[in-house]
């Protein structure tokens, strides 16, 4: 038997959650009355543009079959985007299973989602702006060490092995008052995460296969913009040199980022992890690392981790920058528009940096090995354009670098790594 999808429509202007919710003049309400619905592959559910769910979210769990049987989430009407304001709503609760590569990074805990996909594959989610605010009333309250992590959209791999063709596109994310602090908890912007199994024998290694995020502009983040892929089974990729079949059954493959727009997230923009060639391209990121500093970042307890930078990979073999702008990155630890960071093969080619304070880009540490950082353009990056720290390698050839007077191509704190220039052209500005 074939069972035939249906379209739910959901206003928050002219809907009844008494409604079937099976037409445009019938609408819910509510998105309860969406959260307790079983979706079944093909389903739409489309939210009434105008409308603002106040104090409400959308935690989804069913999935979709192929791929020409999506589950899709997305709005109808004429308007503004359905705005969801989730407010500090839809809390649950978060735990890799084990810890995480450091013992600072905090693993478990509540967090509040205004969107959750949990165990869910074969789903778009499109057209919606999401919000997800706290109302702190002062600094102190918004520097809290143990503020709850919140996000705009939650994405979680458990208990379902690989999941597959997971899709966020013209998703307008902002406000999302999370916890500085939280690295690693599904905290910020968009941020996509991979637990440990209730039993792994069963289901397989939880992962991604298949992730794209495009045309999103997220903005005013805590703490991270776009995340994709941390997960607990960061023990399987010690070691500089990364396998490729590590990533296959340990990893995430197929990862493309491509045309958003990041601006003053908290902490770092635009970031893939533990992803096999990850595309990251076309994206903007605008002032960010906002908050990585002593007015804001200022109980970190034993976290540590007073470090930022703006469009760059963790633990990747192969992954691919291109075409991306990064202007304005604050000053930290860190605080470069890019950072090759212990991962395998890095490619950044036709990128563009602009006044970012830290500098261009880092080459990070003994694990960032094979990288290659060519045809792209620095424009009065300042601290230091080039941060080689401690890294075996890096291939620096045909950039152009137009940098300040006074201002060193190398950064003087972090030089002790190796780095090869070739055919550059260095201009100084005056």
């Amino acid at each position: 038997m074939i069972m035939k999808s249906k379209t739910y429509y959901v206003s928050a202007l002219t809907g009844s959650d008494s409604n079937d919710g099976l037409t445009p003049s019938f609408p819910f309400k509510s998105l309860d009355k969406i959260n307790e619905t079983p979706l079944n592959p093909g389903d739409k559910v489309l939210l009434e543009k105008g409308s603002v769910f106040k104090n409400q979210y959308l935690h989804i769990k069913n999935c979709g079959d192929f791929e020409k049987d999506e589950i899709e989430i997305s709005s109808y009407g004429e308007g503004a985007m359905p705005r969801i304001e989730a407010d500090g709503t839809g809390v649950w609760y978060q735990d890799y299973g084990d810890e995480l590569d450091s013992p600072v990074h905090v693993y478990k805990g509540n967090v509040s989602s205004a969107v959750l996909l949990y165990d869910t594959e074969n789903i778009v989610i499109s057209n919606i702006e999401i919000t997800n605010a706290d109302d702190v009333k002062d600094g102190e309250e918004y520097s809290a060490p143990h503020k709850m992590d919140r996000t705009g959209v939650a994405v979680v791999s458990r208990n379902r092995g690989t999941l597959h063709n997971i899709t966020l596109t013209n998703l307008y994310i902002h406000d999302i008052n999370g916890n500085v602090y939280n690295k690693h908890m599904n905290n910020g912007g968009i941020y996509m995460t991979a637990f440990k199994p209730d039993n792994e024998d069963i289901t397989g290694v939880a992962r991604y296969d298949g992730v794209t995020v495009e045309d999103c502009f997220v903005r005013n983040v805590s703490r991270w913009g776009v995340a994709v892929g941390y997960t607990y089974c960061h023990s399987k990729f010690t070691g500089a040199e990364l396998n490729e079949d590590i990533f296959k059954r340990y990893g995430n493959e197929n990862i493309f980022m491509r045309n958003n727009y990041v601006k003053s997230a908290g902490g770092d923009a635009i970031t893939p992890m533990y992803a096999l060639t990850p595309i990251v391209e076309h994206n903007t990121a605008d002032s960010c690392a906002a908050e990585i500093n002593d007015r804001i970042y200022r109980y970190p307890e034993n976290r540590m981790g007073k470090v930022a930078a703006a469009v760059w990979p963790w633990k990747c073999k192969n992954a691919v920058f291109r075409y991306n702008e990064v202007t304005d990155t604050r000053l930290n630890q860190d605080g470069m528009a890019y950072d090759a960071d212990s991962g395998d093969g890095t490619l950044y080619a036709y990128n563009y940096s602009r006044q970012n304070e830290g500098g261009c880009v880092m080459f990070c540490l003994e694990e960032a090995i094979h990288n290659t950082f060519k045809n792209n353009v620095s424009y009065d990056d300042l601290g230091g354009v080039l941060s080689p720290a401690g890294n075996p390698d890096a291939y620096v050839v045909c950039n152009e670098f137009y940098v300040r007077k006074g201002v060193p191509l190398i950064r003087e704190s972090m030089c002790d790594g190796n780095i090869t220039l070739k055919d550059n052209k260095i201009t100084i500005l005056e």
